[in-house]
C-alpha cells in the first residue's frame, strides 16, 4: 500500500465508479483535469455526468480493463509501453470484494491501491476542510453547509453522500481553499480524516454488521474528534455531550447552555421558524423550508460552522431559507390522483421517527379531509433488522398505515427468522394497520388499489424501494385522467 495519494497528474482508476461516494471523488478529480477512468456494471445518470467530463467507463469489472487502460495511455504518451511508475492509482470502496477480478489484476500489476476514504482523507488534509460526521443527518448537514458557503461567495469544493440541485449532483469543485465533506463511519474510515472543523451530529449504533456495541462506535467518533482542530457537536445527543465534549456546541434545548441554540419554534407544513441564539446573544430569526426539528438541528450545525468562519447571521439566514434539500431526503417525486409520493432515505429507527414526525406536519396541515400518512418501509440489511426489531416495532406510531417491503439485503446473506413478515408482526403488536408484501412487484400492485386521493405516500429506506414509484405515478395519473372528463377527452 502506498503512503500517499498523488494529485500531481498520475491517473486514477475507480472500481465501482458509479457509487455515490466513489462518483463524487471521481467528479472532483476529473474537474481538476486529472485523467480518470473507472468501471461499473450499469449506466445511470451519475455515470453519464462523469462521461460528459471525459471519464472513460468500462461496463464490466474485468481484469482486461487495466490492460486497455495501460495501452491507451501508452499510445497517447507515444510510449511503447506504459512505465511501471505510471500505473494508475486504483480506488475502491468497501463494497469491492478482494476476489474481484479487476482488483486482483491491479494487485498483480503492482498498482497503487487506495480505499475511497484514503482519497477523501488526502483532499481533506490539503484544504481548509469542514468534515461532517454523525449517525444521522450528515448528508443534509454537509449539504446545508456547502450551500451556505456557496451562497456566501466562498466557492467551496463539496463532496456529499446525496445529490443536491444547487450543484447538480453529489459534488462540485470550487476554487477556494474551503472543502465540505461528508465523513462516513459505516466502514470505520472516519478515523482517517483530519479536518480544520469537524461536525458531529449524533452517535448511535447503526451498523451492527461492523460494530458490536455503541462503545465501539463511540471510539471511532472520539478518534475523529481528536484529529480535528475544532469540533462542533450537538449536545442533544448525550453521547456527544458526555463522551466527546466538543469545542463548540449546539442544541434545540435553550437550557443546555450550548453555544448555539433555538427557541420560539414554529413547526408547520410550510417549514420551520425559530429564534437563534449565540452564547446568550440573540442573532435573529431563521425560516427553514425543511420540515422537522431534526432539520432545525442540522441548520444549527451549519450556523455554528458559518459563524466560526466569520459570516454574518443575516447572510446565513438568507442562504438557509432558500435551501431545498438533498435528493432522497423527504424528496417529492410527484403528485398523481391527489396522492403525494415522497421518498426518504431513513432506514434507522431514529431516522424513521424524525421523518414521520415531519410528514405528520404536512398531513395535518394539508386541509384534505381524508388524508392518510401511509408509510411504506423497506428494511435495509438483515443484521440491522434483527438488531433493532424492537425499536422498529414501536417507531411507526405517527403513520396511519404501515406497509413493509421485503428486506433489502445490501449483499448480506439472509438470517433465519428475519423477514418483512417477521418485522410486520412485531409492528402489529403496537399498530393496528400493518401489511407485508413478499416482493416489490407485489407491493407495487398492492399500492395501486390501496392508495387513495389525499394520501401522503412516504417511501422509507436506503435500498431500491423508490424504483417502483415511477410506475405508481403513471398508474395513478391514468386513473386521474379516466375520472376527469376534460383530460380524458384530450387523451
Amino acid at each position: 500500500m502506498p503512503d500517499s495519494v498523488d494529485f500531481s497528474g498520475k491517473p486514477f482508476h475507480f472500481i465501482g465508479i458509479g457509487g455515490i461516494g466513489m462518483s463524487a471523488l471521481a467528479y472532483v478529480l476529473a474537474k481538476r483535469q486529472l485523467r480518470v477512468y473507472g468501471s461499473d456494471l450499469k449506466s445511470n445518470h451519475i455515470t453519464q455526468r462523469l462521461q460528459e467530463l471525459g471519464v472513460h467507463i468500462f461496463w464490466e469489472q474485468d481484469a482486461k480493463n487495466l490492460d486497455v487502460f495501460r495501452t491507451e495511455v501508452a499510445r497517447e504518451s507515444r510510449a511503447v509501453d506504459l512505465p511501471d511508475n505510471c500505473l494508475p492509482q486504483v480506488v475502491c470502496s468497501t463494497a469491492i470484494n478482494p476476489n474481484n477480478a479487476e482488483y486482483q489484476a491491479a494487485v498483480a500489476l503492482g498498482c497503487p491501491i487506495f480505499h475511497r476514504s484514503d482519497v477523501l482523507a488526502a483532499l481533506i488534509q490539503t484544504h481548509h476542510s469542514i468534515a461532517v460526521a454523525g449517525t444521522h443527518g450528515k448528508t443534509t448537514t454537509s449539504s446545508l453547509i456547502g450551500y451556505l458557503l456557496l451562497e456566501a461567495g466562498l466557492d467551496p469544493t463539496i463532496i456529499v453522500g446525496g445529490e443536491v440541485e444547487a450543484w447538480s449532483g453529489n459534488a462540485r469543485l470550487g476554487s477556494s481553499p474551503y472543502l465540505v465533506a461528508e465523513a462516513d463511519e459505516s466502514d470505520g474510515s472516519l478515523v482517517k480524516f483530519q479536518s480544520r472543523l469537524g461536525v458531529i451530529t449524533n452517535i448511535e449504533l447503526d451498523h451492527p454488521d461492523r460494530y458490536e456495541s455503541l462503545e465501539e462506535v463511540t471510539g471511532i467518533f472520539r478518534t475523529f474528534a481528536q484529529r480535528c482542530q475544532t469540533t462542533i457537536g450537538c449536545i442533544d445527543c448525550e453521547v456527544v455531550r458526555d463522551r466527546l465534549k466538543p469545542d463548540i456546541t449546539y442544541s434545540l434545548d435553550p437550557t443546555q447552555g450550548a453555544d448555539y441554540s433555538a427557541d420560539n419554534l414554529e413547526m408547520s407544513a410550510q417549514g420551520t421558524r425559530a429564534q437563534i441564539w449565540e452564547r446568550g446573544t440573540q442573532l435573529g430569526d431563521l425560516h427553514l423550508g425543511l420540515l422537522g426539528k431534526h432539520n432545525l438541528s442540522n441548520a444549527l450545525a451549519a450556523i455554528a460552522v458559518a459563524r466560526s468562519l466569520g459570516l454574518e447571521f443575516d447572510a446565513i439566514a438568507q442562504a438557509l431559507s432558500s435551501f431545498q434539500g438533498a435528493r432522497r431526503r423527504f424528496e417529492l417525486l410527484g403528485i398523481a390522483n391527489e396522492i403525494r409520493f415522497i421518498d426518504d432515505y431513513a432506514h434507522h429507527p431514529s431516522e424513521i421517527a424524525a421523518t414521520l414526525s415531519a410528514a405528520r406536519l404536512q398531513v395535518d396541515g394539508s386541509g384534505h379531509p381524508s388524508q392518510r400518512l401511509v408509510a411504506i418501509f423497506q428494511p435495509h440489511r438483515y443484521s440491522r433488522t434483527q438488531t433493532f426489531i424492537q425499536e422498529f416495532a414501536t417507531v411507526f406510531a405517527e403513520a396511519d398505515q404501515v406497509i413493509i417491503a421485503p428486506v433489502y439485503s445490501a449483499g448480506e446473506a439472509p438470517i433465519p427468522g428475519v423477514s418483512s413478515e417477521h418485522l410486520a408482526s412485531a409492528i402489529a403488536e403496537h399498530h393496528h394497520q400493518v401489511y407485508a408484501q413478499p416482493t416489490l412487484a407485489d407491493l407495487k400492485h398492492f399500492l395501486r388499489d390501496f392508495l387513495l386521493p389525499g394520501d401522503l405516500a412516504l417511501f422509507l429506506g436506503a435500498g431500491d424501494l423508490n424504483g417502483i414509484v415511477p410506475d405508481l405515478l403513471d398508474w395513478h395519473r391514468q386513473v386521474e385522467r379516466e375520472h376527469d372528463p376534460v383530460q380524458s377527452s384530450r387523451s
